[in-house]
């Protein structure tokens, strides 16, 4: 079962974080503790990812709650492929999300993916495994990795939220493309997990007015 990172993994890695970059110096700096977000994981964790995506935090609520209750109180893949998309939608899923909800779980059905020990493959290999999946794109990946796995290096490259974050750490006035910022973060291994972790947390705190974004010209 996965283990979500101590406290004492967390502060390790941004110490360490600190000391490779002067751009996380700052943001360390500025970011109160944390705690990782360790999700459930399996098909469920999966996908509730799926469902939660592009819709607003009340939304995919109210449509998770649905969901659960329409298959019986377990979402697992023999209660999904038990139900047409027809069926699914009246939930309340879109026809699209409640395709993939069933791609995922044929896939688990059929063994060409074991979200159950995903811990067994690499960040490489379970991220290839997930890609697979019709539905599931590459930044799902990552964060399931991340948020259902607790996985340290795993990276989001493509999350906006982090590249705008990015952007103010390095004081740019470009917010960097998805491949660029990969690239930037590979001066953050094996840490890579808990620098978008500070970077979210410190862009919320600017976002929130908590934290005072410095003078980019400075």
């Amino acid at each position: 079962m996965p283990v979500a990172p101590t406290s004492q993994d967390i502060t390790a890695a941004r110490e360490a974080l600190a000391v490779a970059d002067p751009a996380l110096a700052r943001a360390h700096a500025q970011t109160p503790a944390f705690e990782w977000r360790l999700r459930p994981g399996g098909y469920e964790g999966l996908f509730r990812m799926i469902v939660e995506q592009q819709v607003s935090v009340a939304a995919a609520a109210s449509i998770w709650a649905r969901t659960v209750e329409g298959l019986g109180g377990a979402v697992t893949p023999d209660a999904m492929l038990a139900h047409d998309i027809d069926a699914l939608r009246a939930f309340g899923l879109s026809g699209q999300k409640a395709k993939y909800g069933r791609e995922i779980a044929l896939a688990q059905v059929e063994g060409r993916v074991d979200l159950d020990h995903m811990q067994t493959l690499s960040d490489d290999d379970a991220i290839a495994a997930l890609t697979a999946i019709k539905g599931v794109g590459k930044w799902t990946a990552e964060t399931y990795l991340m948020f259902c796995e607790g996985r340290l290096n795993v990276f989001p490259g493509g999350d906006v939220a982090l590249q705008e974050a990015m952007r103010w750490a390095d004081r740019a006035e470009l917010r960097p493309n998805e491949k660029q910022a990969y690239a930037r973060a590979e001066l953050w291994r094996p840490h890579r997990g808990v620098a978008a972790h500070l970077l979210w947390g410190w862009y919320g705190g600017v976002r929130r007015g908590d934290i005072v974004l410095e003078d980019m010209s400075a």
